[in-house]
C-alpha cells in the first residue's frame, strides 16, 4: 500500500511543481539476457526530459536514473523506459517486481530499437500472464495530449518497411505499458549528430514521447 501511495503522490507532483529541486525522476530499465539495455544511454532520455520540462512545464530531474528490473528502487520512479535490440530475460523475481510496480501505479514505456520484439512479448507474459498486448487505436488519448497525432504513432526509423504500431497492456482498463514497434522513439530522442535524423523526425519523436509522459501521469 505504501508503494501505491508513493507513486500516487509522485503523479500529483506532475501537475503541481514541488518546492523540492525536482518533482520526480524517471529511469532507464536495466535487464538481463544479453540485450543492450544501454543502447541509447547517453542522450535519449535526457533530451526527452529537457523537452518535457520546456514544453510541458514539468519539473523532472534532468539526470536519468538506471534501475534494475528486480530492484525495490523501481518504486521510486513513476515512469520507466526500456529499450534495446536483442534478448530480454526477466527472472521470476523480476517479473513479480515489475507486476507489483505496474499494478501499483507505475508506468513502463518500451521502445523496440530493432530486434527486441520476439523477446519482450514472451517476457511480458511472465509479468502479466493474463494480459495480452493490444494495438492502441489512433483515437486513443495518448495520441492527443498537448501534441496531436491523428494518425497515431509516427514513423521515426525504418526497419522492415512496416508501418509503426503502438501496443499496450491494459489493467482494469488502464494503460500501464506502452510499447512502440517499427518506430524507434528512443532513437528519435537522441541528439541529432548520432543518427543524423531530420529535425522534423526528431520533433515528432520528442512530441510523442512528451505525450506518453503526459498521459502516464494525468490519466
Amino acid at each position: 500500500m505504501k508503494k501505491v501511495i508513493y507513486l500516487s503522490l509522485l503523479i500529483i507532483c506532475f501537475a503541481f511543481k514541488s518546492s523540492a529541486p525536482y518533482s520526480f525522476q524517471i529511469a532507464l530499465l536495466k535487464y538481463g539476457g544479453g540485450g543492450d539495455w544501454y543502447s541509447n544511454l547517453e542522450t535519449s532520455l535526457p533530451n526527452l526530459i529537457k523537452f518535457c520540462n520546456t514544453n510541458l512545464n514539468t519539473n523532472i530531474n534532468p539526470e536519468q536514473a538506471i534501475v534494475e528490473a528486480g530492484s525495490k528502487e523501481i518504486f521510486n520512479y513513476p515512469f520507466v523506459h526500456m529499450t534495446g535490440h536483442g534478448n530480454v530475460i526477466f527472472t521470476n523475481q523480476e517479473a513479480e517486481n515489475l507486476r507489483n510496480y505496474l499494478s501499483g501505479g507505475g508506468f513502463l514505456h518500451i521502445s523496440d530499437n530493432y530486434g527486441m520484439d520476439k523477446f519482450i512479448r514472451l517476457e511480458l507474459k511472465k509479468v502479466f500472464p493474463e494480459l495480452d498486448l493490444i494495438e492502441i487505436p489512433n483515437d486513443h488519448g495518448i495520441f492527443h495530449q498537448k501534441f496531436n497525432f491523428p494518425n497515431g504513432l509516427p514513423k521515426i526509423h525504418e526497419h522492415d518497411k512496416k508501418a509503426p504500431q503502438a501496443f499496450g497492456l491494459f489493467l482494469k482498463g488502464k494503460l500501464i505499458c506502452f510499447y512502440d514497434f517499427e518506430c524507434d522513439l528512443g532513437d528519435g530522442w537522441e541528439s541529432a549528430e548520432i543518427h543524423k535524423d531530420s529535425e522534423e523526425a526528431r520533433q515528432k519523436a520528442l512530441k510523442m514521447g512528451a505525450n506518453i509522459i503526459s498521459y502516464a501521469f494525468l490519466n
